[in-house]
């Protein structure tokens, strides 16, 4: 028996993508200056732009900014947009604000997507952990070395953005190409405010960034979101994609790390991250399968067992396509990113 309704006319029509259109459109998008563009996106009144010219750094974010006084920090443009951000909900539904975000996402995306062109997708290597490491904790050290190797053996680090290991990358990749000793005091500076919540984390910060300045072509990623405004970015990052969209912001950073995660000890956000990179890596969701490493033994099998359940998944055949690896080691970790790229 015939059920189709041969009265939606619809149904009689398939959905066609006319690929050719698809890339015009990107290409005048590479095109065209962000000062073009402008003219055809509506700045809708916000603090913010509904067509960044690109991608965030130190210098934009926190413009506005004088480490030397510190009152200044309310009257930045990453804390007015913040704040605005707070006035209108995070879930406004105001047709303006909800419209000028997502713009901007788009422009903040398009952007980061011309970054990563640039960038062998297997060289990029996500870091993920808890914004509440301090700046005095040894495991926090541990994280700058590790990724100032990685960024000198051609690593894009990228992190979420924000305090605790995510700084510390940035940190480390910031120093590459410096001495151990230079590294070294530049941590030494910053342990006098060791947590966000410490009066001067960011003015050490700047500091740090003043008394080593960027000497190299090494770079980081930052993508943080104004749905955790609270905690500041990391302006360690030389890139920053900040977004309104938490949910876009989330799913990216694990899915643009294909040269594998590197998991500190987290919180509740970490095992997120973790059992959403091991379904994009059950899956393969896209086209391969990424390494995953656990910095911390005895966190990862006794406090928090994340690795121990991944481990017996996989060895019973539940989940497919887990490359694991647990260790305290900085040289096993990079070892294991090293033995990826390579195709070991």
């Amino acid at each position: 028996m015939d059920t189709k309704d041969n009265s939606n006319p619809i149904q009689e029509r398939p959905i066609m993508v006319d690929v050719e259109a698809q890339k015009n459109f990107e290409r005048v998008l590479r095109e065209m200056s962000t000062e073009e563009l402008a003219q055809y996106v509506p700045g809708l009144g916000k603090p913010f732009s509904t067509c960044p010219k690109g991608l965030y750094n130190s210098k934009v974010l926190y413009a506005g900014y004088d480490y030397h006084d510190e009152k200044t920090f309310e009257t930045c443009y990453d804390t007015k947009v913040y704040r605005h951000y707070m006035a209108q909900g995070k879930y406004d539904h105001a047709l303006d604000e909800t419209l000028a975000r997502a713009l901007h996402d788009h422009f903040i995306t398009h952007a980061l997507n011309v970054m990563l062109e640039q960038y062998n997708e297997k060289d990029v290597v996500g870091v993920m952990g808890g914004h509440a490491k301090r700046r005095d904790d040894p495991g926090y050290r541990q994280i700058v070395f590790l990724s100032k190797k990685l960024t000198e053996m051609g690593r894009l680090m990228v992190t979420g953005g924000g305090p605790g290991a995510m700084e510390a990358t940035h940190l480390g990749a910031w120093m590459a190409g410096r001495s151990e000793a230079e590294t070294n005091e530049a941590v030494d500076m910053l342990m006098s405010s060791p947590t966000f919540k410490d009066k001067g984390w960011l003015c050490r910060s700047f500091e740090v960034m003043e008394r080593f300045p960027l000497q190299s072509d090494y770079r980081s990623l930052a993508i943080p979101t104004w749905y955790y405004g609270h905690e500041p970015t990391a302006p360690f990052a030389t890139d920053i994609a900040k977004y309104f969209d938490n949910s876009v912001r989330e799913d990216g950073i694990v899915t643009i790390a294909k040269g594998g995660i590197i998991y500190t000890p987290g919180s509740a956000g970490t095992m997120q991250e973790i059992f959403q990179d091991a379904g994009q890596n059950h899956y393969e969701s896209v086209g391969f399968a990424s390494p995953m490493i656990f910095m911390g033994k005895d966190y990862y099998t006794n406090y928090m067992p994340a690795y121990t359940l991944l481990k017996d998944l996989s060895d019973r055949g539940i989940f497919h396509n887990m490359l694991l690896t647990i260790s305290d080691d900085n040289d096993e970790i990079i070892d294991a990113i090293v033995r990826f790229r390579k195709g070991k």
